[in-house]
């Protein structure tokens, strides 16, 4: 069943738009908070949010719906989505919110929830929560001394900072290092460049004047000439872009050129099976994953398990089946032995410690294999629901078998925002622009 608020990564839409508003907020915190009520102690929430303006609007909303039912809340200000995850279990707190469209321009905002133990919420639960928003929920209201309050953590940052170093091996430092940190405007601007000086890194830093309307604006890992430039600029040995809510990150080699998640988790999992920390006998990705990637890895003697588009479908894989490797092409990079979501600092200091252990450049590391050409374009929709149209299924179907069996055909929808993706791989370039022009052409005509 469709649900009316949370999409795939909690609630997501313009700020004071027809879905997010204050309002909903504050139902969003009575909800959650009634849900996540837990035995007879002072029951306690996190919030952590990115630079948007909105954010201020819609964290006393929360703080409020929170609160009014009897729940504490201990507000974090601007900090990455990992760190509240991380900071709801270190705090022992009975749920996390984060306040973040992600890498969604600045007009967008979003809401998501962590469980006690950091992970996001379930699709059942989140029904659950949707189910009491529209209920009456007056009598769940605290009253006199059970009214909760709010509080200002002022040393959760620290925390943080501290956690993302210890993830480094104890005999690895950054010194040596020139690194250009770009941190989109956006949750982790303080944070990162702290962390990466205090661990003996030079640290150019962009990006990293937030003024409530600049996050992911020309910046970030969605937009890498600023960065790809001053990499070039500085002669650093690498650059490392965060987005808005700092749980995805892109790799610049010490050419400028870009390094997608895919290369990214080839290096990782190669290296940690190397030193017998793999665990899974390979890497979970998504179906967005090149193709390139799955024949390096079985090159190797390592496995790839595919799943839908998504983080959190990248991490029920990991659990089920036993990796602590996984993530997406896009930059999305999950190491359970140190997180429960996308972490880009924690990713970004892993391969920090491959390039000081190698003494090799990033270009050389970052290069395990060969693109299979795929070519990914999006198309945005006013209405409806254009893959239903029956040209659109017709092109589909006459598109996979043009492709065959050594290619593939991955067409979605998103779950943020009205626009399909549509991406084709094959070994002929030729083919696979065609197909996606086709594709593409053709959604547009109906949508």
């Amino acid at each position: 069943m469709a649900r009316k608020y949370f999409g795939t990564d909690g609630v997501r839409g313009l700020a004071n738009g027809s879905k997010l508003t204050p309002e909903l907020a504050m139902r969003v915190g009575m909800a959650a908070g009634i849900t996540f009520v837990r035995g007879e102690h002072r029951n306690r929430v996190v919030i952590g949010k990115d630079t948007r303006r909105s954010g201020y609007m819609i964290e006393s909303a929360l703080t409020a719906g929170f609160t009014a039912v009897g729940m504490d809340v201990y507000l974090l200000g601007p900090m990455p989505t990992p760190a509240v995850a991380m900071l709801t279990r270190s705090l022992r707190a009975d749920l996390g919110v984060m306040i973040s469209a992600s890498h969604n321009p600045f007009e967008d905002n979003g809401i998501k929830l962590f469980r006690p133990d950091g992970y996001k919420l379930s699709d059942s639960v989140e029904a659950d929560i949707e189910k009491l928003m529209d209920s009456d929920m007056s009598k769940y209201l605290s009253t006199g001394r059970e009214i909760a309050r709010a509080h200002r953590d002022e040393e959760a940052r620290t925390r943080y900072i501290e956690y993302a170093k210890r993830t480094l091996p104890k005999h690895i430092d950054l010194s040596g290092l020139r690194v250009v940190l770009d941190c989109a405007n956006g949750a982790a601007y303080k944070v990162a460049p702290i962390a990466l000086w205090e661990l003996g890194a030079e640290v150019f830093t962009i990006g990293a004047e937030p003024d409530g309307f600049n996050i992911n604006d020309k910046v970030g890992s969605t937009a890498t000439d600023a960065i790809r430039a001053k990499v070039r600029e500085v002669r650093a040995d690498i650059g490392i872009a965060l987005d808005g809510d700092a749980d995805r990150v892109i790799i610049i080699d010490e050419k400028g050129e870009e390094v997608d998640g895919d290369q990214f988790m080839a290096v990782i999992a190669q290296s940690w099976h190397e030193r017998g920390l793999l665990q899974g006998g390979g890497l979970v990705a998504t179906v967005m994953s090149n193709l390139g990637l799955e024949r390096y890895l079985g090159d190797i003697g390592l496995s790839l398990e595919r799943t839908q588009v998504g983080d959190r479908y990248v991490l029920e894989a990991m659990r089920a089946k036993g990796f602590n490797v996984g993530g997406e092409q896009s930059g999305h990079i999950i190491l359970s032995d140190f997180t429960t979501t996308g972490d880009g600092l924690v990713a970004g200091l892993q391969l920090l410690s491959v390039l000081k252990q190698m003494g090799k450049p990033v270009s050389e590391i970052c290069h395990r294999f060969e693109k299979v050409p795929q070519l990914l374009e999006s198309v945005r929709y006013k209405s409806g629901k254009p893959l239903d149209h029956k040209l659109v299924v017709q092109v589909i179907a006459e598109s996979k078998a043009r492709l065959g069996t050594t290619g593939r055909l991955v067409i979605r929808e998103s779950g943020t925002e009205p626009v399909i993706r549509v991406m084709a791989e094959s070994d002929d370039q030729s083919l696979v622009e065609a197909v996606v022009a086709e594709i593409t052409t053709t959604i547009r005509q109906v949508a």
